[in-house]
């Protein structure tokens, strides 16, 4: 491979890009600035290897660059004045003594920065030696994905799409470095068109692979984030559910609940508001009898700052008092959700902002808020502002609800908050049933439930709390043996118990108000109130058609003031009815008959395109591995092709019987010796060509079947009788390219 040719020249350009990911995050991670006069040192020093430069004259212009970047950036006096060389050479002396001492915290950014300059300038070479010398580049390259990955999980870099281009730049350099290093093993000369019949189908796969990638449906992350856990926050991070005493707080595996815990008065939030309030993080819609999950299925929408947020809205006839809270997490908090009460509007004044590229994705299922970068990267906030609604029920309409009515609430949204485990024990619906057999509406029968909870025989506990075996269900096991535990105790009981009544109900994780702390200094209106650990709690909602998500609070000792009233006709002198979410929709026109038609067919065809996607949606994985047996199949069919590819062209002419056949058999016998390996050359005659072949094979067939192709070209018919005799010796010819 020549030095300054143009394939050397792209393994530069890719080799810088390379460099260039390991200096992309310096400028958003570190207070480090200017980081464009790095990279021009970068390419700078790229070119001169390139071209060759003689070291001292490389080793000069690279002096001189860096000795002119620090004055630029540190020094105020000229670069030609000599007194601020001699303070820069005095720093690198003191800088040394503190290197070699381990005193990093001392060392001055000038020496900082001269040192990054040597070792780009490293970098540099060793990239050079990489590619020209040992023409390997999987470690460089291994470690720049491992440098990625690691600040995309432990920092705020967001590494979506530089992982992409590290995984293009790559894999193109280590296709073109293998095929540079065959080439010399073998010490081939090829012509400019070989390297081109590498190239093309590198740069094919590489784009089809990435294409694919990017074009795929993603999978949720199967592991939570390790960042808590490595950072040490294991004790208020409540995930392992595996048995020992858990911590109090909040976490994000729910599969099994049960056991003791610690408690924690570890700060979480501060929130200034003007009362107390349930904060929530997230529910859950699928009971499995030793815990929650998620069902499959849930959508992500996404929304701005000051946006509305789509969470399911309170209904039109219920009053509201429109309310602002501040929230303040802690500085060590590590989670990115965002904590709401009941009725939320609006995200106001997001910290941090990061230049204004906030958004907020929530899912539609559990309703959890999460902050992101334009990357959907996620954010761990610093502060809030929610606006939200403070609900006023009244009773009257709380009591309207008495069974399920598919006209009024979605059969699917009922089905998936009745879901019950097919193993869950008779006697709990049973209970359920006794405890609600003399109210008539489902609200009743939910306070009846909660009600029940306040009894004697059940314990709030903490510590002498049981886990349920194996053959155990967690609510069954609570209500008829232990009757003792904790809010997840009480809230999944009653949750499971509205369930087996047929009225649709989820969990909900969060926090509670909190305790006061004092009242606002910018505002002495509003209150300050800290938020622990030990806040953390679960409640219950049951789902009213005409109210919305309406919360019950069945743990013994816990209480959410909840607003309503139970006189009739009475209405709340400080609420608002609320009549913007959801708003009404428009009576439409009857349409005439074409336009019912022309409606008709859009509907149809969104209808169609809609399943489409709904079927992709669902069966991806298997189309996927379908597609990839076919490509495989089809590529094992290509490359062995000359083993079964002269079968059906024996096949083929077998049966057939005019003279003009002739012409094309002979033109796929020509291909065939080519795949076989007897190539015909340019300026070789039919008849040279035919003696090689016969000479190569040890036969006079193929001169005696390009003697009768030529009179068929001269005379555009053979002898009677030839074809017979002519096509005997195609299928000789063909059967030894076989063997």
């Amino acid at each position: 491979m020549k030095n300054r040719d143009i394939s050397t020249l792209l393994l530069y350009a890719l080799g810088f890009f390379l460099l260039w990911e390991w200096l992309r995050p310096i400028e958003q991670l570190t207070d480090t600035s200017h980081i464009w006069i790095f990279i021009v040192f970068l390419l700078l020093s790229i070119v001169m290897s390139f071209y060759r430069i003689k070291w001292i004259l490389s080793f000069l212009i690279k002096v001189f660059y860096v000795f002119f970047s620090i004055n630029r950036l540190y020094y105020q006096e000229g670069f030609l004045h000599l007194g601020w060389l001699t303070a820069f050479l005095a720093d690198l002396k003191n800088n040394t003594a503190f290197l070699f001492a381990r005193n990093w915290n001392n060392l001055s950014d000038e020496f900082r920065s001269f040192l990054f300059f040597i070792l780009l300038w490293l970098m540099v070479y060793l990239l050079h030696y990489w590619l020209l010398k040992r023409q390997r580049i999987f470690i460089f390259f291994f470690m720049t994905l491992i440098y990625i990955t690691v600040l995309d999980t432990f920092t705020p870099y967001s590494a979506n799409t530089a992982i992409v281009r590290t995984v293009v730049v790559g894999f193109t350099i280590m296709g073109m470095l293998t095929f540079y290093r065959m080439l010399a093993k073998e010490k081939i000369n090829k012509k400019y068109a070989t390297p081109r019949k590498w190239m093309i189908p590198l740069a094919g796969m590489i784009a089809f692979s990435v294409l694919v990638g990017i074009a795929a449906p993603k999978a949720a992350p199967i592991w939570p984030d390790p960042v808590p856990y490595l950072k040490g926050d294991k004790k208020y991070h409540n995930d392992d559910k595996s048995g020992g005493i858990q911590r109090i707080g909040y976490g994000t595996n729910d599969a099994q609940l049960g056991g003791p815990f610690l408690g924690d008065n570890k700060t979480v939030f501060r929130i200034e508001a003007n009362g107390k309030n349930y904060w929530k993080v997230e529910t859950k819609d699928t009971y499995t009898g030793k815990g929650w999950v998620l069902s499959p299925g849930s959508e992500i929408i996404p929304f701005s700052e000051g946006d509305f947020v789509p969470v399911y809205p309170l209904g039109k006839t219920v009053q509201t008092e429109k309310e602002q809270a501040r929230v303040f997490p802690v500085q060590d908090y590590q989670y990115p959700h965002v904590i709401y009460p009941a009725g939320i509007r609006k995200i106001l004044n997001f910290y941090p902002n990061l230049g204004g590229g906030i958004s907020f994705n929530i899912d539609t299922t559990m309703e959890r808020i999460v902050a992101v970068t334009s990357y959907d990267k996620p954010i761990i906030p610093n502060l809030y502002t929610i606006v939200f609604d403070i609900p006023k029920y009244r009773a009257i309409e709380l009591r309207k609800t008495k069974k399920f009515d598919p006209k009024v609430m979605d059969p699917i949204l009922y089905k998936k908050y009745t879901q019950l485990p097919e193993e869950l024990p008779q006697r709990v619906t049973q209970l359920a049933k006794k405890i609600t057999s003399k109210e008539t509406n489902w609200f009743d029968k939910a306070k009846a439930v909660e009600k029940y909870f306040s009894r004697m025989e059940y314990t709030y506990e903490q510590k002498d709390v049981a886990i349920p075996g194996m053959d155990d269900d967690y609510v069954d096991q609570f209500l008829f043996e232990t009757k003792k535990g904790y809010c997840d105790n009480f809230s999944t009981s009653m949750a499971v118990m509205m369930r087996t009544l047929g009225i649709p109900t989820r969990w909900v994780k969060g926090y509670t108000g909190g305790e006061f702390l004092q009242y606002s200094k910018q505002d002495p209106s509003k209150q300050i109130y800290e938020i622990t650990n030990n806040n953390a709690h679960s409640w219950v909602e049951v789902f009213l058609p005409n109210q919305g998500w309406v919360p019950f609070e069945p743990t013994k000792g816990f209480s959410n003031d909840v607003s309503i009233s139970y006189l009739v006709g009475s209405t709340s002198s400080s609420g608002t009815l609320r009549t913007e979410v959801p708003a009404m929709k428009p009576v439409k026109k009857p349409l005439d008959e074409k336009e019912n038609v022309k409606s008709s067919g859009n509907t149809d065809q969104k209808g169609f395109l809609k399943n489409i996607n709904v079927f992709f949606k669902n069966h991806w994985k298997p189309l996927v591995l379908i597609l990839l047996v076919v490509l495989g199949v089809s590529g094992i069919l290509y490359r062995i092709r000359g083993k079964w590819y002269p079968y059906l062209l024996l096949l083929k002419f077998r049966f057939r019987k005019k003279d003009e056949n002739i012409g094309y058999a002979y033109l796929i016998l020509l291909k065939q010796l080519e795949r076989y390996g007897i190539t015909r050359k340019e300026n070789q005659t039919l008849r040279n060509y035919a003696r090689y072949v016969d000479s190569f094979f040890s036969t006079n067939e193929m001169t005696r079947l390009t003697s009768k192709y030529e009179q068929y070209l001269y005379h555009n018919q053979l002898p009677e009788g030839s074809w017979k005799e002519a096509c005997e010796l195609w299928e000789n010819l063909i059967k030894k390219t076989i063997a």
